[in-house]
């Protein structure tokens, strides 16, 4: 997205064009008009009558809040702000950094990118763009859906995987240092890793866009947009809808990022079934209490199941539970989807799950049209191809 604004200062008048690149600082016609922007270094086009200026300043333009900067002379300060676009991204940590407005937006764009993906010849348009794919955490979807996202779209990909083991993080590098040093072979970064709040972290560090694919038990804010774009898709609204979150609860971040986005939603109510040990977080529940979010806990699957629009399953997650083994088989197999639970479920309803899946959805489950998870997988691709145009080229 561009961000323009007329200005006149020191005799300079002009219009002022940030535009997503990488270059931090320019020189105009030899006045030495210096331009910096600390977030994420986007390119800043000054177009102004140099002629009228009555001596070389420096400038400084930053980001305030969302669609708004600050352009600082050595003696005024100038304010703009967005003209035609409601936001701008420069980041994804978090579910709670959109909103509805955001979520259209992104949701918009993610069609176009379906259309793309159908086309054979796919598109260009981040061609000479290079993404890092830095995890410190095993994947299949989230780092091949971005790759091929990438792929897609033209760009080119430098890969990690199980950078825990396999990268200087083993040598006792830090994030930052590791973030500092990537951020000089790529364009954008996708990051995931076993800190919750690591993202922020590299977020901070970094002058290139950072994309969170997971932080520890923290969140996984992509997952939670093809999540809420999915269930768009498939039960055809947001608003009023029903959804059962079932599983791991405790340490799931797929189920932690969704709650934040449906929150932003009306008349939707949370139904949470989980065994005891893996129960969801009073921040959660404190959150949607605040957002006004009805939400219930339940022992019965089948019983909730039958009030749903969609039933959310997620696998019991035995990497967290380091050596409570006891308490990982005491979750596990509590409660599985099989066609008990999908006979229960209404006709338009749907099942979910970020997978990978152990037997917590039965595989006869597959055959049936409710069974939206391997569709789900695939609307992750739209989502992540939307999202890398967004940060790489704006609106």
């Amino acid at each position: 997205m561009a961000i323009s604004s007329t200005f006149s200062s020191h005799g300079l008048r002009g219009k002022m064009l940030v535009s997503p690149s990488r270059k931090s600082y320019s020189n105009f016609g030899g006045n030495n008009v210096w331009l910096k922007q600390p977030v994420h270094c986007k390119t800043i086009c000054l177009l102004a009558d140099m002629s009228k200026s009555r001596s070389s300043f420096p400038v400084e333009l930053f980001k305030k809040g969302r669609n708004q900067c600050v352009m600082s002379t050595n003696n005024s300060t100038l304010q703009c702000s967005a003209l035609g676009n409601k936001f701008q991204l420069d980041d994804v940590i978090e579910a709670q950094q959109f909103d509805r407005d955001t979520l259209s937006a992104i949701f918009e764009v993610a069609r176009e990118m379906e259309k793309i993906e159908k086309k054979s010849k796919g598109s260009e348009i981040l061609k000479g763009y290079l993404m890092s794919t830095l995890f410190y955490e095993p994947s299949t979807r989230t780092r091949l859906s971005f790759e091929s996202a990438m792929k897609r779209l033209g760009g080119e990909v430098l890969t990690t995987e199980n950078a825990r083991e396999f990268s200087s993080a083993a040598k006792g590098e830090t994030l930052e240092d590791t973030i500092r040093t990537v951020e000089g072979y790529s364009d954008i970064i996708v990051m995931r890793h076993f800190e919750s709040g690591a993202a922020r972290r590299a977020a901070a560090t970094a002058s290139i866009p950072i994309i969170n694919a997971g932080d520890g038990p923290g969140q996984h804010p992509t997952q939670a947009l093809l999540d809420v774009y999915t269930i768009e898709r498939e039960i055809g609204k947001l608003d009023g809808i029903k959804v059962a979150l079932v599983g791991d609860l405790a340490y799931g971040r797929t189920v932690r990022s969704l709650a934040y986005l449906l929150a932003k939603y009306q008349d939707v109510k949370i139904y949470f079934v989980s065994p005891d040990v893996v129960k969801m977080k009073d921040d959660i529940k404190d959150y949607l209490t605040t957002m006004g979010v009805q939400w219930e806990e339940s022992a019965d699957l089948v019983e909730v199941a039958s009030k749903c629009d969609v039933v959310y399953q997620t696998r019991i997650q035995r990497e967290r539970f380091g050596e409570r083994v006891d308490l990982y088989e005491e979750a596990r197999g509590k409660y599985i989807v099989d066609m008990s639970v999908l006979n229960a479920m209404q006709k338009h309803a749907v099942v979910m799950h970020p997978l990978p899946r152990l037997d917590e959805i039965t595989v006869d489950v597959d055959e049936d049209p409710r069974a939206a998870y391997f569709r789900q997988a695939k609307n992750g691709l739209y989502i992540r191809m939307a999202l890398l145009k967004l940060l790489l080229l704006g609106w």
